[in-house]
C-alpha cells in the first residue's frame, strides 16, 4: 500500500498544473500530418475532365512563439506531400506540393492540463514534380502555386510544465490552376481538411 500511494504521488507530481503559455516562450511540435483533399476536386478541359485527389500522410513540425500570453505566431512545416490525381478512377498524374502555413493562435486555458486553441493564418503551396501518367503519359503536367487563407482548431494536453500532447484540425484554401504542355486546362479545388498529432515541447 505504501508504494502504492508513492507511486499515486509521482503520477500526479509528474502531471501537475501546467502554466499559461507566457509572453516570449517558444514550442516546438514534432509529429505527422493527413492532407485530405475535399471530394469532387472539379473538372478540367472544359469540364469534361473530372478529377479527384488522393490523401497523403508525412512528418509535420511546428514552431510557435507567443507575442503575448496565449497568444502566439507559429509556423508550419512538413516533408513534401505526395498526390495521386484521377479521373473516372484512372490515375492521370501525381504532383508533390509543401503547404506551409502562418498562423496567429489564441489558446484557452481551459483547465490546468487541457489547452484548447484557434487560429487563423496565410497559406502558400508550393506544387512540383509534376508527373502524367495514364492516358497523358508523355504530356508535361504542372499544378501552379497556390496561397489561400488558412483555419486551425486543435487542443494541447499537458503531461507536464514541458511536454504536452496535441490533436489539431486545420483547413486550407488551395485552388490551382492546371496546365498540360504549357495549356491551362482549368483548376483544381483542393481545399484539404488537414489531421495532425504531434509531441509538443516548451522551451
Amino acid at each position: 500500500m505504501k508504494t502504492l500511494c508513492i507511486a499515486a504521488v509521482a503520477a500526479i507530481a509528474l502531471a501537475g498544473p501546467a502554466a499559461a503559455q507566457s509572453a516570449g516562450d517558444w514550442t516546438v511540435g514534432i509529429g505527422i500530418a493527413n492532407v485530405n483533399p475535399k471530394s469532387d476536386n472539379g473538372t478540367l478541359a472544359g469540364g469534361t475532365v473530372p478529377t479527384s485527389i488522393d490523401d497523403n500522410t508525412r512528418p509535420q513540425i511546428t514552431v510557435e512563439y507567443f507575442i503575448r500570453d496565449n497568444i502566439g505566431i507559429e509556423l508550419l512545416g512538413a516533408l513534401p506531400f505526395r498526390h495521386s490525381i484521377r479521373s473516372n478512377g484512372t490515375e492521370i498524374g501525381t504532383v508533390k506540393h509543401l503547404p506551409p502555413v502562418v498562423s496567429l493562435q489564441y489558446h484557452f486555458d481551459a483547465t490546468p492540463q487541457l489547452k484548447p486553441f484557434v487560429g487563423v493564418g496565410v497559406n502558400f503551396t508550393g506544387f512540383f514534380d509534376g508527373e502524367a501518367k495514364g492516358p497523358l503519359t508523355g504530356s508535361t503536367l504542372q499544378v501552379k502555386n497556390s496561397w489561400g487563407l488558412a483555419a486551425h482548431l486543435g487542443a494541447d494536453y499537458w503531461i507536464n510544465d514541458r511536454a504536452a500532447l496535441r490533436a489539431d484540425l486545420r483547413w486550407i484554401d488551395i485552388n490551382s490552376d492546371v496546365l498540360l504542355d504549357g495549356a491551362n486546362i482549368g483548376e483544381v479545388e483542393v481545399d484539404p481538411v488537414v489531421v495532425g498529432l504531434s509531441y509538443v515541447m516548451r522551451f
